[in-house]
């Protein structure tokens, strides 16, 4: 209750223009106490303060509601007016301020934007003033409705504030978060990698060089989860990931040491490669050769492991630069392909550890980089991604 009433207050405080608007209020009207007040059924609170009468009520400050003016306006939703409460229905007269001499009392209601009921903008005095006069009453409702839509307007500038607050810094955590997997996790990992490789030379005895293999293989299947992450986190930032399009002498090289990579990290797999020879393209080498881990990954991981993995790449007679992956295996439900590029999808019916489900994402926007189409067919036992691009 008290976080409400300490709400409600620092809504009206925070608007500007309220300490201006009540010594208007108080100019036009010539009482000498005027405030803003949120009013409940049960609850009469001071907002906003103008007293040069020393009636001693400070914003936060409350009066029993039942003993005001306030609660009839909430209750009827109409202003109360009083010029001089001698004058006026005997109703009236037990309000507090009338108790303690005051005679001239005005209360309009406020509302929200929404046709909530907010309060009142409420004023008095001890001497009798014409306060029903319609210019005055017009006013002081103009005043009303003046706080209404700046009370809301406020709210919203805050509320827009607040998100793009928020929204400032969720991007710092995700900059922070890849920040975390590009270098942090990389270092790591790059340590392992380098042991591996030290200790391999100095081992020659069959298990213990089957066992490097296999954490090698693992730390560099950790590594690729970390690519994925980082592009799909910078993709989501941006407008996709960033390419670097140059002219690429001698690609089939660079194809071929990814096809190695992956033999040596899958020795118990066979991985057929066909890549022409001197191929030259206007690419991202280095996406394009994350295209072919992750297409040649996605293959050794749901193919069927009695059938090798099958790499071709060529230009075609059009000048098409083709890239093809294969695997055996079940054929794939159309419904399974059309979501296939999809992030963090896996499909229930397919068998074997897929990791995250960025692979064939990250796939797609590197297509869509180069501007090229990607093609799934699956049928007779066979799986095919097809990869075409203009070469130049």
């Amino acid at each position: 209750m008290v976080d409400n009433v300490l709400q409600h207050v620092s809504e009206i405080q925070a608007i500007g223009a309220v300490p201006r608007v009540l010594e208007t209020v108080a100019a036009l009207t010539g009482v000498r106490f005027a405030c803003i007040a949120h009013v409940t059924a049960t609850s009469w609170t001071a907002c906003a303060v103008h007293d040069t009468i020393g009636f001693g009520l400070k914003p936060g400050d409350q009066l029993d509601v039942l003993r005001t003016a306030c609660q009839e306006v909430h209750a009827t939703h109409q202003p109360v007016v009083i010029d001089d409460v001698r004058d006026c229905d005997p109703h009236y007269r037990h309000y507090v301020p009338m108790l303690d001499g005051y005679l001239s009392y005005f209360s309009i209601p406020i509302f929200r934007r929404n046709g909530v009921y907010f309060g009142t903008l409420c004023g008095f005095d001890r001497a009798p003033r014409r306060l029903s006069e319609q210019p005055i009453v017009a006013t002081l409702s103009l005043f009303s409705e003046l706080i209404s839509n700046q009370l809301d307007s406020d709210l919203s500038l805050r509320e827009a504030r607040s998100d793009l607050l928020s929204e400032r810094e969720t991007a710092e955590l995700r900059e922070q978060f890849i920040a975390v997997l590009g270098h942090d996790l990389r270092t790591p990992l790059n340590a392992i990698l380098n042991r591996v490789e030290l200790l391999r030379r100095r081992h020659d005895e069959p298990n213990t060089v089957h066992s490097l293999d296999r954490i090698r293989a693992s730390a560099l299947r950790i590594e690729g989860l970390v690519d994925n992450v980082v592009d799909f986190t910078r993709g989501r930032m941006g407008d996709g990931l960033a390419l670097e399009i140059h002219k690429h002498t001698e690609v089939d090289q660079i194809l071929e040491h990814v096809v190695d990579e992956l033999r040596a990290a899958n020795p118990e797999r066979t991985i057929i490669a066909e890549i022409a020879p001197r191929l030259t393209l206007r690419c991202d080498a280095q996406r394009l050769a994350q295209l072919l881990s992750n297409l040649l990954k996605n293959a050794l991981v749901h193919g069927d492991k009695l059938h090798p993995a099958v790499v071709t790449a060529r230009i075609d007679a059009t000048g098409r630069f083709v890239l093809e992956v294969s695997n055996g295996g079940p054929d794939l439900a159309p419904a399974v392909i059309a979501h296939l590029f999809k992030p963090y999808w896996r499909a229930i019916s397919r068998t074997g550890d897929d990791g995250l489900g960025l692979g064939l994402y990250i796939v797609d926007q590197i297509v869509r980089g180069h501007g090229g189409t990607i093609y799934v067919s699956s049928r007779d036992g066979t799986t095919t991604f097809t990869f075409v691009m203009q070469a130049a």
